[in-house]
């Protein structure tokens, strides 16, 4: 199957989440024998910040940020698309690209809007009765979303959407794995996240609250945009932190943070990418509450859960070593038995009816 994808960036995670969901699901379908061509414009400077080199199972086509750049990157996918992708939050021309695609599929192939950010979307439709996606959608073959469950499904179908499928963010062992700290970064608890509008109340309670009801722990921040923030001293900034060093970040902490955006935690079923990253670096997770942590992990075994930023800092001031060692170990266990890409990948491969590489289908399964 040639699979041709119009993403925000495969080669930079700057001011871009989703790359490693990218990443580790396409190098998953790759493995199976899926010929996958990435677009992505060169804007927001992810260029000048790569992270990884283009990958031996994609092949990356960076394009114009301007309206001949994304028209002419279009037709070229089109051509010998198989199966048309376009994913939200390219950060420049979705609208266009998004209106254009299924006119763009050739005869005998499929499209499909996938959806990196799906409460996000579904929230702003909802307030636009005229938003372009409300027409758009009815004409993809299928929805993808990297969460959401029941209440994504069912908003997709409300807006005509002909099936809507979570696949679940997960973890590529070969990149989020265990390592040694790095001693400049140990802390009691780090957070990496960018700074976003809809996440910064819920920073400011669930980490900044806790930090400054701690004063004698210590906190790291890591993530983009948080350079003028007023916070506690006992917090140290460390901006942009590249993908490369996230093994490290997290392995660096007695404890690391999770705090998903409002609209993620409103709809619940939606686990960030950093969930599984520092899973699968056998970090112990602490997390806010929201619908659905329990189906993919075990909450007191294989991760902590808060309501507030008191509660941030009372779990943390009672979490020993030997404690956060045990979640982590335990989490850690639970990621590499259930939620990898290559069990993602089966999932996507089964809903388009594609066979699976016996073997790889195996390893998926195991």
């Amino acid at each position: 199957m040639r699979l041709r994808f119009f993403g925000s960036s495969l080669v930079s995670s700057y001011w871009n989440g989703a790359a490693t969901y990218y990443r580790g699901l396409l190098k998953a379908l790759a493995a199976h024998g899926v010929d996958v061509v990435f677009y992505e414009p060169d804007a927001y400077q992810r260029q000048q910040h790569r992270d990884i080199a283009d990958p031996a199972w994609a092949r990356v086509v960076v394009y114009p940020a301007t309206a001949e750049g994304w028209r002419r990157a279009l037709d070229e996918a089109g051509r010998d698309a198989d199966l048309l992708v376009k994913a939200s939050g390219v950060g420049v021309f979705d609208r266009e690209l998004e209106i254009a695609v299924p006119s763009a599929v050739r005869p005998g192939a499929a499209c499909v809007y996938w959806d990196v950010d799906a409460p996000a979307t579904l929230d702003a439709v909802a307030a636009n009765p005229n938003d372009h996606l409300r027409d758009a959608i009815p004409r993809y073959d299928l929805v993808f979303t990297y969460g959401g469950g029941e209440p994504v499904v069912d908003a997709y179908t409300a807006l005509g959407a002909r099936a809507c499928v979570p696949i679940y963010n997960a973890v590529d062992p070969d990149t989020h794995h265990p390592v040694a700290p790095r001693d400049e970064w140990r802390c009691d608890l780090g957070f990496l996240g960018n700074r976003l509008p809809d996440r910064e109340a819920r920073v400011e309670d669930f980490f900044l609250g806790a930090a400054a009801r701690l004063p004698a722990r210590s906190f790291l921040l890591g993530g983009a945009g948080w350079e003028d923030k007023p916070m506690a001293a006992n917090v140290r900034r460390l901006g942009h932190v590249g993908s490369a060093d996230h093994n490290a970040f997290f392995c660096s902490s007695l404890a690391t943070l999770n705090i998903n955006r409002a609209s993620m935690a409103r709809y619940g079923f939606s686990p960030p990418t950093r969930v599984f990253e520092a899973a699968g670096a056998g970090a112990c997770l602490i997390t806010d509450r929201w619908e659905g942590i329990d189906q993919f992990l075990e909450p007191e075994r294989e991760i902590l859960v808060a309501d507030s930023g008191a509660e941030v800092a009372a779990l943390l001031d009672g979490l020993d070593a030997a404690t956060a060692r045990r979640i982590g170990v335990a989490g850690h266990a639970r990621v590499l038995a259930e939620h990898t890409y290559a069990h993602r990948a089966r999932t996507v491969l089964d809903r388009l009816g594609i066979p699976a590489r016996p073997s790889l289908g195996q390893e998926a399964a195991e």
